[in-house]
């Protein structure tokens, strides 16, 4: 009887830390988000391209100027090149309606 007791009281401690790490993990997973991802992921692969040889090491959202027909996203990555440190700010400029991108200007910054 000791036996059975003990077997389902660890059966029910299992499945109560299973249903707890499901509920954690279900809310993370359920996290917003943000409205610069799309942007971010463009900036990165178009920082890429222009830089084969460097790897990004860093990244940061700077901010969106909002105008009226046009915004613009600003990222700041930063890139190690085998003889070189350096960070890139990324201005991603885009129609507001149709979220088509105009321009992508690349400033280089030394460290």
């Amino acid at each position: 009887m000791k036996q059975l007791i003990k077997l389902l009281l660890s059966t029910c401690i299992c499945f109560g830390i299973f249903a707890m790490e499901h509920t954690i993990d279900h809310v993370y997973s359920q996290k917003e988000v943000p409205s610069y991802a799309k942007w971010g992921r463009i900036a990165m692969e178009k920082t890429k391209e222009r830089f084969p040889n460097a790897e990004i090491v860093d990244y940061l959202h700077i901010g969106r100027e909002k105008g009226v027909n046009t915004s613009t996203e600003t990222f700041k990555l930063w890139l190690e090149e085998p003889k070189k440190e350096f960070g890139v700010f990324v201005d991603i400029t885009f129609n507001n309606l149709t979220e088509e991108i105009i321009r992508i200007k690349f400033r280089e910054v030394s460290s």
